[in-house]
């Protein structure tokens, strides 16, 4: 089903469950959420679908407020990565605002249709399926969670690795205007306007809009433009009705992100090895000339959360959603005017989504039961053109993947004791998953979905119509025992589950002839283009708690993971039909296992200093994994070999450290705060293959902040520096050289530069974090 079919579809079903809703029983109850801070020491989460203390919860989970992120100056979600353990939030390669997610080393780096995500992302509760525009900008925050491990017994989507929460603030019930406008070097310049009004006793409305806007850190020397710039304009709106002690509360909220930043061209690591083109000084600059199609992605929904409190101890809620989003980018692998790898592409997406949830809180017992349905389109269209090794020649990819999921989830919780609990919960999952995929060679120019000039060459490469279904049972429990109400300690077991698929980048001409008939059937085409799923079965202990009347607060998680089918996608050179192409190759990798420490602590110093109204307080996050692939079978020269020994775990450093050291004193009735953060990240490698080019060695960077708070909140003012020591720092990148299929040492020629495996030049290019960036912040209430 092409884009406009499913978008027409999608649009009949949203706004047939929209309506339902909107005439439901008026038989429901306010959500209070969490105000993200009691007290300085104390956070309320919403980690189990109720509101707790953060002490109280035995799950690993990092939670930070929204007056916190604004303190620390928070750009986006990608920057609570640097002080959550264990974790990496990071902008996919060649991208502006797609989302690499992965906690305790499970996650997904291949943003193509047809992979799931192995952390989920959650908007108000909405599961994003996908992670194109899922970088999102932190502005009108409540709270952000990040729960490290296998979530699916309280949540709607199954995630194997873990989960982020972003949660953002109910209107209030007075009306507020806000505005926050930011500059800073690389000309930033953004403004953010909050507003919301009651109307009536039980009626509140609100919403904001932001312009987000910054230059490049460098740029592109042959198309002109800047490289690493921002352009977004982005909304968000919000219709509430009920709340603040009535029965009910629905909330109908739609957000908007339209980003027109240029396309981020990568940084060469090598000289070209055909041209001798050298490698550029500035990380920053570029010369990838491929400029069709015009960059911009675009992203909105609406969702309709509605909670009723049915009785004094059951509660429902519902939360429907509609989402959708298209990003145009033109991402140019060899970085270099030669039209040699230049991939330009088109992502659409689209997603409607059920969940229903029945909660009980009793004296003794706790619960909840859910129901969760989700209908997602992924659809990936892309130019893989390499004209420098054959005039024009281009390998056109069309992917449409769909994913419908339902599940029925419930965990419970009952306290035997006001000291000792026992939790216990299991989902069902049914997932299927239905690929159409089409592999086309064109000569003369790419393909005209690009506006090319190409014509077709040859039969298709794959034209391939394929439906799997994956169903599983994954259970958890958890056994927590408080010595004291400000002690909790835990032991938990979960299983994680992520169901398999079909390799959008495959190739089916290429696949094996097993029966050995001479031709390969479609079952044969499935086969070669399918993966299994992946599961995990993850252990945990832990021990949380709040000493010395509140002035310490510790969280210590020790945890165990066998990961088992792991799912490992990549792209490589290949033949087809006896052409030099780029193919898809995915492959269920074995068994790993993961094993760690996670420390995260707040220590409140100073007795003397508060009792004359200052504060000061150190926090600290340590996180510590051996994520070590036990059997990583892949077939070299036609032989299943074992290279485990050879294999390393992507995006998962071994150690992930952070401190930060806050000072608050008053100044007349007002506030003023510093604050300073230092985070590490040890040695990083960006592939399952090591490669002494683009991974990155460990590295620490340097925050700071000076913010001023006046009396009552009325106004702030505040400086932040990021990267204070302009650190140079890999993130991502595109690896298309030759190495030994075993070891994956590079393949060096007789120039001493390496063997290109795909195109004339030799694809080696990086993607780097920010550099040095110093901004000042006003905020005004009224």
């Amino acid at each position: 089903m092409r884009p406009f079919a499913r978008s027409l579809r999608r649009a009949v079903l949203a706004s047939s469950a929209l309506s339902m809703l909107a005439f439901a029983p008026a038989a429901f109850a306010q959500d209070e959420g969490a105000n993200a801070n009691t007290s300085d020491d104390e956070i309320i989460v919403t980690a189990r679908r109720r509101d707790e203390r953060l002490i109280d919860v035995p799950v690993a989970i990092t939670a930070y407020s929204g007056e916190a992120l604004a303190k620390a100056g928070a750009i986006d979600i990608t920057d609570i990565g640097q002080t959550t353990p264990n974790t990496t939030l990071e902008v996919s390669r060649g991208t502006n605002s797609t989302l690499s997610a992965f906690i305790r080393g499970v996650g997904q780096q291949d943003p193509v249709s047809g992979f799931e995500q192995g952390v989920g992302l959650y908007l108000d509760d909405v599961y994003l399926n996908r992670p194109q525009a899922a970088v999102l900008d932190i502005y009108d925050v409540e709270r952000i969670e990040i729960l490290r491990g296998p979530q699916g017994t309280l949540y709607g989507r199954n995630t194997i690795g873990g989960a982020v929460k972003y949660v953002t603030k109910q209107l209030p019930e007075e009306f507020s205007l806000k505005i926050k406008g930011t500059l800073g070097t690389y000309d930033q310049a953004d403004l953010v306007v909050t507003a919301s009004a009651p109307i009536g006793d039980l009626l509140r409305v609100g919403g904001s809009i932001a312009r987000l806007s910054r230059g490049g850190f460098g740029d592109n020397l042959t198309t002109g433009l800047e490289n690493y710039n921002k352009d977004v304009w982005a909304g968000r709106g919000t219709v509430e009705l009920g709340g603040y002690g009535q029965p009910v509360l629905i909330r109908i909220s739609g957000d908007y992100t339209k980003d027109k930043s240029a396309p981020r061209g990568g940084h060469r690591l090598i000289p070209s090895i055909a041209t001798g083109a050298p490698v550029l000084d500035n990380v920053f600059d570029s010369r990838g000339g491929l400029v069709d199609p015009t960059q911009e992605i675009e992203s909105y929904g609406l969702a309709m959360n509605v909670t009723a409190e049915l009785t004094d101890t059951l509660t429902l809620r519902s939360i429907s959603a509609w989402r959708k989003d298209t990003s145009a980018t033109p991402i140019d692998f060899d970085a270099l005017p030669a039209v040699d790898v230049d991939v330009p592409g088109f992502y659409f997406n689209e997603q409607i989504s059920q969940e229903f949830q029945l909660l009980y809180e009793g004296d003794r017992l706790k619960g909840l039961l859910g129901f969760y349905y989700l209908d997602a389109t992924a659809d990936t269209l892309f130019d893989v053109r390499i004209f420098n090794t054959f005039a024009g020649l281009t390998a056109f990819t069309e992917a449409d993947v769909d994913t419908t999921t339902f599940a029925v989830f419930g965990d419970a919780t009952f306290d035997f004791t006001d000291q000792l609990s026992l939790s216990v919960g299991g989902r069902y999952t049914w997932d299927t998953r239905e690929a159409s995929i089409l592999r086309q060679n064109y000569l003369g120019g790419g393909s005209p979905v690009f506006g090319g000039a190409g014509v077709p060459f040859g039969a298709p490469g794959t034209d391939f119509n394929g439906k799997r279904s994956f169903n599983k049972f994954t259970p958890r429990a958890s056994l927590s025992f408080k010595p004291t109400p400000d002690h909790t300690l835990y032991a938990s077991y979960s299983q994680g589950f992520k169901g398999g698929g079909f390799d959008p980048r495959g190739v089916g001409v290429n696949a094996p002839d097993t029966d050995g008939n001479g031709t390969r059937s479609d079952d044969e085409i499935a086969a070669f283009l399918s993966f299994r799923p992946e599961q995990v079965e993850s252990y945990e202990v832990g021990y949380k708690g709040s000493l010395m009347d509140g002035a310490v607060n510790v969280a210590i998680a020790g945890f165990y993971a066998d990961y088992t089918d792991v799912q490992i996608p990549g792209s490589v050179a290949c033949t087809v039909s006896g052409l030099p192409s780029f193919c898809g190759v995915v492959s269920n990798a074995g068994k790993a296992t993961f094993k760690g420490v996670e420390f995260e602590g707040r220590v409140r110093l100073g007795e003397d200093l508060a009792a004359a109204g200052d504060r000061l307080t150190l926090s600290t996050a340590l996180g510590y994994i051996d994520a070590d692939y036990k059997e990583y079978v892949s077939n070299i020269g036609g032989v299943p070999t074992d290279v485990a020994d050879f294999r390393e775990v992507q995006n998962t450093p071994k150690w992930t450290a952070s401190g930060t050291l806050a000072y608050a004193t008053p100044i007349g009735d007002g506030d003023l705060s510093f604050g300073t953060t230092l985070s590490y990240r040890s040695k990083t490698y960006q592939f399952e293959i090591p490669n002494p080019y683009i991974d990155q060695k460990g590295f620490a960077l340097l925050d700071a902040s000076i913010v001023y708070t006046a009396p009552d909140d009325r106004w702030s003012i505040g400086i932040f520096g990021k990267n204070l020591t302009d650190k140079e720092y890999k993130t991502s990148g595109y690896n298309f050289i030759n190495v030994n299929p075993t070891t994956g040492v590079p393949v060096i020629g007789g120039n001493g530069l390496p063997t290109s495996a795909l195109g004339t030049e030799g694809t080696l290019t990086a993607f780097y974090g920010n550099p040095r960036q110093v901004f000042v912040t006003g905020t005004v209430k009224f």
